[in-house]
């Protein structure tokens, strides 16, 4: 599993859903959601002139030499999206590690400060595409999120269980790719450098991915490791619509992969920060992505 897909977050509703059917209690950032975040742009270069006194004799026409056009400015050419995406690959391990694995298990921990909410996180996940998180937060109690390969779901104190449906399902699909890190061309209809830009103070490649599913992701790119710094993208949610920003950062290895152990979100307002602790491969039972009773009982 890769863990720099859309990673849930908490939100708490105002108003809960109906039980049978609804929109999920967690945010997916691959759908960390919030505030878009702007981009500085490359600063423009500028000249200095000087101005002299002309020479008390302006010498020959013959003698003169010419002054020379100062050469155009030309943009540095931006590398591919494709080689982008292929060189973070390489800085966390290589194709071959990614696919070398069929499971992942993360420990950590998810707070938010502003809240003072704090609390033990794990993140399953499973090849082709299973996932499961499960939060256990103080004062609240366990929230958990999951996709079997076929539904999508999510259990809460706050809103029962409820089922994903329409394009909330469509979405978790498509995040809950296993192997989401290579970016495969199968999953998006174009893949473009935007510009080279700062990100969180970071000289980093702006990517725009289109997803064949539909809808986009920006995706940022340091340009000296080549490792992901993180993502601006857009997912339906239980609120509507929400755009959010996740920053990625304090790479560590786990086995032979390189994964991110900081994951901070903006989402509206509310800075969520995941932290984390271990991560194990291949040791993950196929039992843990069974459907709570709870969701079950919906199906019947």
């Amino acid at each position: 599993m890769s863990l720099d897909r859309p990673r849930p977050g908490i939100a708490v509703p105002e108003v809960p859903p109906s039980p049978r059917t609804g929109r999920s209690a967690g945010l997916t950032a691959s759908a960390w959601l919030a505030a878009v975040a702007a981009l500085v742009a490359g600063g423009l270069t500028s000249g200095l002139s000087a101005q002299f006194p002309p020479p008390a004799r302006p010498p020959r026409p013959a003698t003169a030499a010419p002054t020379p056009d100062a050469a155009p400015t030309v943009p540095a050419k931006l590398p591919t999206g494709r080689s982008i995406l292929d060189k973070h690959v390489a800085a966390i391990g290589g194709r071959e590690a990614v696919l070398g694995h069929k499971s992942t298990h993360a420990l950590g921990t998810l707070s938010m400060p502003s809240t003072g909410l704090t609390g033990a996180l794990e993140i399953y996940g499973a090849h082709p595409n299973k996932t499961l998180l499960k939060i256990s937060l103080g004062g609240v109690g366990e929230v958990l999120e999951g996709f079997d390969g076929t539904y999508g779901w999510s259990l809460s104190p706050m809103t029962g269980p409820m089922l994903l449906e329409g394009r909330q399902l469509e979405e978790k699909r498509f995040d809950s790719d296993f192997y989401s890190d290579l970016r495969s061309e199968s999953r998006y209809t174009s893949v473009t450098t935007l510009e080279r830009g700062d990100f969180e103070g970071r000289p980093c490649y702006k990517v725009r991915l289109v997803r064949k599913t539909g809808g986009e992701d920006i995706e940022f790119y340091d340009v000296a490791t080549g490792l992901k710094a993180g993502s601006i993208t857009t997912r339906e949610t239980q609120m509507g619509t929400v755009t959010g920003t996740t920053i990625e950062s304090d790479y560590r290895k786990f086995g032979n992969l390189l994964q991110p152990t900081k994951v901070v979100s903006h989402i509206g307002g509310l800075d969520q920060v995941i932290t984390i602790s271990s991560i194990e491969y291949d040791q993950v039972p196929p039992s843990v992505f069974n459907l709570p009773q709870g969701i079950k009982a919906l199906l019947k």
